[in-house]
């Protein structure tokens, strides 16, 4: 027995979520760092503060993955975990903005850090059965259309969600002044805003898409029908221990390209103001900072932007040269984007790089996945996905614990360096994907 084929809005609605997951995700990873800044963190110090968010990925992915293949309610099968982690997701959003209110509690950097460690433990929860959904629902030739339609509305809400703080305070009026330890009003308010079109995505898709039931993927796929709901938790280790080849291969691509993307995540705001503004490292309540955070924000949603324009062309691109060339080429452009930023001093200019990340982050965002889903047993596609996911928060959690270091004693404080090696991360990840094996 067959999938049934979807049309192109059953796809859409069914990715739907994704664009609140991610403008949530992109509020966080633009404007993450230049909270914390603001709560008094020294730039060096910035990656260990990060750290905790790839630690919960590498907890809680594997454990949704693995109880949303054997989970059935009323609800479906990869609802109620998406769900769970949205509305978690909303409830650190608004919180990590306001923790200077909370200061009789804790001091506003510890709140400022925890709610960074929330908010990714629940885009965790959120974020790997919205991609298992996709192989659950679609037929194995229109997988590829699926995860392209999801880095469309990635794109889409990280564009949104990037660009909120600097479109309130240049279009509505809204003040990004403010003083010090004191986070300004458009960031406040681009939080809020972000975590209610995240519950709202989410419930979209929810309400559209109606999940097969175990019976019916049973007889798809000829797995037994109780087959998961007679392992343990425990069994992940000898999922990971006969991973699928394929699925090693990918792995150091993973690597290379997740551990680049860390360091623009982190030093961006950091970088851009110091090298390319001229303002000091420590200077994080001045008006200039603040226009300097605001046009990171900008780059951030260009980028973004980029990526959900080329995954609308990514499957015929993808059909005329192969998966692995076209992940490489985009891997390669998006590294030479990060590494041009040092030779730039106009903010403006720094458009250009964006253009070519946007490349990179569209293929990282589907081609490894179409790559992956066709070497996973159909009845293991959530714990999977899980395990699959140690190698995007496993060189964060890498570069968590060395980046510090490295811009202090290697880079000389100057965190620009720590842009020009994800960029060279980049394109190693993409030189390791030419041997990859793409059934």
């Amino acid at each position: 027995m067959e999938k049934r084929r979807l049309s192109f809005w059953e796809v859409w609605n069914l990715s739907f979520g994704f664009l609140g997951i991610q403008m949530g995700f992109a509020l966080q990873s633009a404007n993450a760092s230049r909270i914390l800044q603001i709560f008094g963190a020294d730039v060096e110090e910035l990656s260990w503060f990060w750290i905790v968010a790839p630690l919960m990925g590498l907890i809680v992915q594997p454990i949704v993955g693995h109880y949303s293949d054997k989970t059935w309610t009323r609800m479906g099968r990869r609802k109620p975990f998406f769900l769970t982690g949205a509305l978690i997701s909303a409830i650190g959003l608004i919180a990590m903005p306001n923790a200077g209110a909370l200061t009789s509690i804790f001091p506003a950097l510890w709140i400022g850090a925890g709610m960074l460690m929330v908010m990714d433990a629940a885009f965790n929860i959120a974020m790997e059965p919205f991609r298992a959904l996709v192989a659950d629902m679609m037929p194995a030739d229109q997988r590829t259309l699926g995860f392209s339609i999801q880095t469309v509305l990635i794109g889409i809400g990280a564009v949104v969600g990037s660009w909120m703080p600097y479109t309130l305070t240049n279009w509505f009026g809204v003040s990004n002044e403010t003083v010090v330890g004191e986070v300004p009003l458009n960031l406040i308010l681009s939080f809020v805003i972000g975590a209610g079109i995240l519950v709202g995505s989410i419930i979209v898709t929810i309400l559209t898409t109606k999940e097969y039931t175990p019976e019916e993927l049973a007889s798809f796929n000829d797995a037994p029908q109780d087959a998961l709901k007679e392992e343990s938790l425990l069994h992940i280790f000898t999922d990971f221990k006969n991973m699928p080849f394929t699925m090693r291969q990918l792995s150091w691509v993973q690597f290379f390209s997740w551990f680049g993307l860390f360091g623009m995540w982190v030093y961006a705001t950091p970088a851009i103001a110091h090298h390319v503004y001229g303002l000091p490292l420590a200077d994080t309540s001045s008006k200039i900072y603040q226009d300097a955070g605001d046009w990171v924000g900008i780059l951030f949603g260009v980028y973004n932007g980029i990526s959900a324009i080329y995954a609308f062309f990514l499957p015929a691109i993808a059909n005329k040269i192969g998966r692995k060339v076209t992940h490489t080429l985009s891997l390669v452009l998006g590294g030479t984007g990060l590494i041009s930023i040092y030779f730039i001093s106009d903010p403006t200019l720094l458009i250009g790089p964006m253009v070519l990340i946007g490349f990179a982050w569209a293929s990282i965002l589907a081609m490894p996945y179409a790559m992956l889903v066709g070497s996973i047993p159909a009845h293991k596609m959530g714990v999977y996905m899980g395990i699959f996911n140690f190698f995007i928060v496993i060189p964060q959690i890498i570069n968590a614990l060395i980046g510090g270091p490295l811009v202090k004693y290697l880079y000389g404080g100057n965190p620009v360096f720590a842009l020009v090696t994800s960029g060279v991360a980049f394109i190693i990840a993409g030189l390791l994907n030419l041997k990859v094996k793409d059934s």
